[in-house]
């Protein structure tokens, strides 16, 4: 399945359509107002699937994962010199991108490709294109991408 993760141009908060391979909204994301980033993912009819909410006050950016209000995991990003790495400790995914942070593989605990993820750049606004290689695991890639993104998006207002 490949998504395409387009943030929308002049919105208040973090707010993003998520649109299949044929151009039809798959999801819609949209950002709260909370302490730290907090995304609320919908399915086509409006339904919550799922949240992802920055935890404060961690060393190193953390993100929880919901899905129907139900915690299942937590994104953290891990310390590394050259090449931005994250753990997903629900599903013992990693997660290693490229020094430029536009292009990221997602592993499971064996070492296979679960996803892949690359940033566009030369586009007017966030864009990213999600391979995810098991359908069943597109809600999850979808809120590693928003973490990624919002920890990008935190760094950058900090510096």
């Amino acid at each position: 399945m490949r998504l395409y993760f387009k943030q929308r141009m002049f919105s208040w908060f973090d707010s993003y359509d998520i649109y299949n391979e044929v151009g039809n909204k798959a999801f819609t994301v949209k950002g709260a107002l909370a302490w730290g980033h907090l995304l609320r993912i919908y399915d086509i009819n409006g339904r919550e699937l799922g949240r992802v909410k920055e935890k404060l006050f961690a060393i190193l950016p953390r993100f929880e994962m919901y899905k129907d209000s139900k915690h299942v995991g937590t994104i953290n990003k891990k310390f590394s010199w050259a090449k931005p790495k994250f753990s997903v400790d629900f599903n013992g995914w990693t997660v290693e991108g490229d020094w430029c942070e536009w292009d990221y593989d997602v592993r499971d605990s064996e070492g296979g490709l679960v996803a892949t993820i690359s940033k566009k750049i030369w586009k007017l606004s966030d864009t990213y294109e999600i391979d995810v290689f098991d359908d069943k695991n597109a809600l999850d890639v979808l809120m590693l991408v928003l973490a990624i993104d919002a920890e990008k998006d935190t760094r950058a207002a900090n510096s």
